[in-house]
């Protein structure tokens, strides 16, 4: 009978599972990410090997003008040494990580998951997955709300592959693109494109990408070669917050 157990836990009958538990959904950049894994036995003693805990988001790839989604891990912990869990028992063991700055924050279509897993030899691996949302630092959060206070719309907010010279240690950026529904800019621009390269909780570099209206004769070839477009970028501090509303006013109206 015995025997019998352990080949069906080896394909996930009768086998260990497991569960994760968080303190809060809601993590802010930089906040610490708390909870238990439960993991109660089977009808089998089993050894586990690892327990991990893995921070996954998606991504769009354009490839022959099509956008395809793939999946980027963006850490991954190991919370324990090799253990036996017998049968029918259940143990919990808390955990702790601080949460990645470069994580993408939950808007538009991003979504971000921390997926827990056991590694078991000779067996099925459990798992399980927890969506979590991610909030912004506050001087992000300063930068969105002034791009809504100068007149601009989030029009759509999107993790996308990162082009070389902004790659870093993950293969994507999350990208925010405001229109401009009113105000100074309406007719001006046809777009601003906002990118955060957080460097602590208190810093962030902006990178922002204004698309000027293209108008006249040469409006365009200026398209075509792009030449509507201009790249800023700039450091931003929670020192800044109280002035960001008119910092990024008067900085995108010199592209105008």
């Amino acid at each position: 009978m015995s025997l019998f157990n352990k080949m069906l836990a080896s394909i996930g009958i009768g086998a260990a599972k497991v569960d994760t538990n968080l303190v809060s959904e809601r993590i802010a950049l930089g906040g610490e990410v708390k909870g238990v894994v439960q993991i109660i036995g089977g009808s089998v003693e089993q050894t586990i090997d690892e327990i991990y805990l893995s921070l996954y988001s998606t991504y769009t790839v354009e490839v022959n003008d099509q956008k395809t989604t793939r999946q980027a891990l963006i850490e991954k912990w190991k919370i324990v040494e090799p253990f036996t869990i017998g049968v029918n028992e259940k143990k919990e063991i808390p955990f702790s990580f601080k949460l990645p700055l470069d994580t993408p924050i939950s808007v538009g279509k991003t979504r971000v998951w921390l997926h827990t897993g056991l590694d078991i030899k000779n067996a099925i691996d459990p798992a399980d997955e927890d969506y979590i949302r991610i909030e912004p630092t506050p001087v992000m959060n300063a930068v969105l709300a002034a791009m809504e206070g100068i007149g601009f719309r989030l029009r759509e907010a999107e993790c996308e592959e990162a082009p070389l010279p902004l790659r870093r240690r993950l293969p994507f950026v999350q990208e925010f693109e405001y229109v401009p529904k009113g105000g100074m800019f309406r007719g001006k621009l046809d777009e601003v494109e906002v990118i955060f390269l957080p460097k602590s909780e208190q810093e962030t570099e902006v990178l922002m990408q204004i698309d000027r209206r293209a108008r006249g004769l040469g409006s365009f070839w200026a398209e075509a070669l792009d030449l509507d477009e201009s790249i800023v970028r700039f450091q931003a501090t929670n020192a800044d917050i109280p002035h960001l509303r008119e910092k990024l006013s008067t900085l995108i109206q010199r592209y105008c």
